[in-house]
């Protein structure tokens, strides 16, 4: 990827499994941050299965997986629980790396406008630059596109 891929800004934000997590400690050549909405709502946790599904072939790319939202540990606890997820889960309730990211934007739900997370995923590489982004991503067949860029880079 072209070298004037942006440097993220290192951060720490608290994650499931009582764990903190920070950018600049992570072990994997790419760090996969998905950015949802809402735990236990459709769109959401299809996402959320389609990475778990997919989770033992992004490791063999070197690949770790996190999803970011503005949910509580609790509730994120609680998902991923519920659905198994081999990965961890950032909570962000400050809205901190949401607005790093530049994922909060106003969206239409059932007819009104409001203020909401842009379901968007960075790839980061091991020196901390962004490699490849997606933004206002439809939940069909990105978990495959972005194992598919992770896959090539590997």
């Amino acid at each position: 990827m072209a070298d004037s891929q942006p440097v993220v800004n290192d951060f720490s934000a608290p994650m499931t499994s009582g764990q903190t997590f920070q950018l600049s400690g992570r072990p994997a050549r790419h760090t996969v941050l998905f950015f949802y909405p809402k735990d236990n709502t459709p769109g959401c946790t299809t996402e959320n299965m389609a990475f778990r599904d997919l989770y033992e072939q992004f490791q063999a790319a070197g690949t770790e997986i996190y999803g970011i939202s503005r949910d509580s540990l609790r509730s994120h606890e609680g998902f991923k629980a519920k659905l198994g997820l081999p990965f961890e889960l950032i909570s962000d309730a400050d809205e901190a790396v949401c607005l790093q990211f530049n994922v909060m934007k106003m969206k239409q739900m059932y007819g009104k406008t409001v203020r909401g997370v842009e379901r968007s995923t960075f790839v980061i590489d091991a020196s901390g630059q962004l490699v490849k982004e997606w933004r206002g991503v439809k939940v069909a067949g990105h978990v495959d596109e972005v194992l598919e860029f992770v896959a090539r880079q590997a």
